[in-house]
């Protein structure tokens, strides 16, 4: 027995009972085997993950084997790509095994089956073959070649593989059932003649055998003790029996096929056809698009493969099909990049920002904390001076009390530097405001310990000094289709469903720090979300692909169930208003309850939370003068909401004042609560 004591899924019950029932740890063998006529996408990554999954549960090899046994499509640049993907993913394979390793094994067993009265040479047409091959409710008959004699047969094999005939001329058969309910089982096509160099044998060989029976032989070849498939492989598993019947000793590891479902993501396509389809009518640029559900695709666009394989882990193994929302997958590369990357400013859509008041000609070097996330990260520096670019959405000209960036008369916090508050603005002739001009507090600096540098302000925007900025090309990615299921309609071509906006090309201002950022280096453009710099990225020319904004955009494109307008006014303001004052209510006694109790009900507060809207979080913000246990609640509320919806907490405004005046307090438990940030 194995020593895992963790809940197992069914295929790693599967390995057990095995284990249980006579099989020894160092039979364990366990393969991958792309077919390289595509690159590999997400939906592999799930059998990639299983099959090495399962090598390093139970520490037993896992062998990368090619199925190329299809000239016509496979190529060795494929098969580079495949090796590249699966060692980024953090996998290495055992042996590297090739289907055409075994050609002549496999025809050797196939010469045997003819001398066995078990295979013939059938000379139909493909149209006749399947017109006799009946339905599955009415049973197949026999071709007028069935009963070749032995003889025969293996004069026109031998011939067939010496290349006297054309293509289409012949093809060799299993002999088994014609009337098997399973229409797999009814002589199913074991060689075709195909005049085609293989990118490893050449011209050596112009029969190649088929899936089915190239498959499991190989495998058992391999001694590999579990061959892991998809579902739509379950019908093909009394066949893959019937080939190892064949062929097995009885003296050595019968390997055995089961079957998991696949992975299906919703707004993505997985057929490598379609894909390929995307590659040739150049609505892609690539294989490694980084709208692409390819690795290559992925890899390019900034994701890791710590995400990938948590994804997958996240979504487990089920014996039924099922579609996975693409959000969990982006909701995965956030949560990780949110640990690892290093923050900095970068403006993608710039207004000019001018200090009125800071000395001209003036500069200084702020510092910037590299990821609040991690202690060890360590910090970088930043420039400063008094003309700067500013998000053109962070400024209204009139805005309303819930505007929480700059307008005129109100101050805003810039990120790592000073309060200013907007006096004026410059327009153009056509009303478009070019110019911002603002005062600035000389004694506000962050971090400074002055009074002034703790004055609460609500909001708090990222900047770039103009006179350090460096512009970059950014590409701004986007779902590649704008429909959960683009293959879903059998009355339309998915390529209708095409997203309009799926890639758009701006130029952005960095601060310097990004100058010498390497290709595939990982960043979070504060507020503006996770950003990766491109192959086509040189020290002449910045390219940086965006990965993932810092929430889910489509979220609120979801249609939501139906429901009349009285259930939506009696039941979704109560469920909300309910967990506003649920948490008010638990808050007013927090800071006196008994320690265990008291993180018992911070406990619960994080729960309730996670059901606010930014604004009702926002309002414990102003709760200085309230109780300790109120403010407390608001900690655990801002932190709960914040690490449900992907945000850090400088993106809500001010979030990062809240949380430092608590760091700050005399009170022990308050300041305590706040160190979690």
């Amino acid at each position: 027995m194995s020593d895992i004591h963790k809940s197992l899924n069914f295929l790693e019950q599967i390995v057990e009972d095995d284990l249980a029932n006579g099989y020894t740890k160092d039979q364990l063998r366990f393969r991958f085997p792309p077919e390289p006529n595509g690159y590999l996408h997400i939906g592999h990554c799930k059998a990639i993950c299983i099959s090495f999954g399962l090598g390093e549960t139970y520490n037993a090899p896992v062998n990368l084997r090619f199925d190329d046994t299809n000239p016509a499509k496979e190529e060795q640049e494929y098969v580079d790509a495949i090796k590249e993907d699966v060692a980024w993913l953090g996998y290495q394979w055992d042996k590297e095994c090739y289907s055409s390793d075994y050609f002549q094994k496999l025809y050797d067993w196939a010469i045997q089956l003819i001398k066995d009265g078990k295979a013939y040479v059938d000379s139909q047409t493909s149209e006749e073959i399947a017109e006799q091959k009946g339905t599955p409710t009415e049973p197949g008959v026999a071709g007028p070649y069935r009963d070749r004699s032995v003889a025969e047969n293996l004069d026109l094999f031998t011939r067939m593989k010496e290349g006297e005939f054309e293509a289409g001329a012949h093809i060799l058969r299993a002999k088994i059932d014609m009337a098997d309910p399973n229409m797999l089982m009814r002589d199913p096509m074991m060689y075709r003649i195909m005049y085609k160099e293989h990118h490893r044998t050449g011209n050596d060989w112009c029969i190649y055998p088929m899936y089915d029976w190239t498959h499991g032989e190989s495998d058992y070849i391999e001694q590999i003790s579990h061959s892991l498939c998809s579902l739509e492989f379950k019908p093909h598993r009394k066949l893959y029996d019937w080939f190892l019947d064949q062929v097995y000793t009885g003296e050595d590891v019968r390997t055995k096929q089961r079957e998991f479902a696949r992975l299906n993501l919703s707004y993505t396509i997985m057929s490598k056809r379609k894909l390929l389809r995307l590659v040739e009518e150049n609505i892609v640029s690539g294989w490694d698009d980084p709208r692409m559900p390819t690795i290559s695709g992925l890899r390019r666009r900034g994701y890791t493969p710590a995400a990938i394989r948590k994804f997958i882990d996240t979504v487990g193994v089920a014996k039924r099909e099922n579609v996975i929302d693409v959000s969990l997958l982006e909701f995965n590369i956030r949560e990780d990049l949110n640990k690892t990357a290093t923050r900095v400013m970068g403006v993608l859509d710039p207004v000019k920002l001018v200090i009125t008041n800071y000395p001209e000609g003036q500069e200084e070097v702020l510092t910037a904390e590299n990821n609040p996330e991690d202690p060890n990260a360590g910090e970088h520096q930043v420039p400063f001076s008094g003309e700067l670019y500013i998000e053109r959405e962070d400024f209204k000209e009139a805005a309303g009390n819930k505007f929480f960036r700059l307008t005129l008369g109100k101050e805003v916090r810039l990120k790592n530097a000073y309060i200013i508050k907007g006096e004026s603005v410059v327009k153009d002739a056509n009303g478009t405001i070019t110019e911002i001009h603002c005062t600035y507090d000389p004694e506000s600096r962050s971090g400074s310990g002055t009074e002034a540098s703790k004055r609460h302000v609500k909001g708090t925007l990222h900047w770039v000094s103009i006179a350090h900025a460096v512009p970059a090309e950014i590409r701004l990615y986007d779902r590649l289709f704008n429909h959960e299921a683009p293959d879903g309609d059998k009355d339309k071509d998915f390529m209708e469903y095409i997203n309009p906006n799926s890639l758009n090309v701006i130029t952005g201002y960095l601060e310097p720090y990004l100058a010498e950022a390497k290709v595939g280096d990982r960043f979070q453009f504060q507020r503006m979300g996770y950003f990766n710099v491109d192959t086509d990225s040189t020290s002449e020319k910045l390219v940086f692909n965006r990965t993932v904004g810092l929430r889910d955009s489509w979220a609120k494109q979801k249609p939501k169930p139906q429901q009349n307008k009285a259930q939506q006014q009696k039941a979704q303001p109560q469920q909300k208003a309910s967990a506003l004052s649920q948490i008010n209510k638990l808050g007013k006694k927090l800071a006196n309850l008994p320690e265990e109790k008291r993180l018992a009900t911070m406990e619960t507060i994080q729960k309730l939370a996670v059901d606010l809207t930014e604004e009702e979080v926002i309002g414990f913000f102003n709760t200085a003068a309230k109780k300790v246990g109120t403010r407390m609640a608001g900690i655990e509320s801002l932190y709960a909401f914040a690490k449900a919806h992907s945000k850090e907490i400088s993106s809500i405004p001010g979030a990062e004042e809240f949380v430092q005046k608590a760091k700050e307090d005399s009170n022990e438990l308050l300041s305590e609560a706040a160190t979690k940030f």
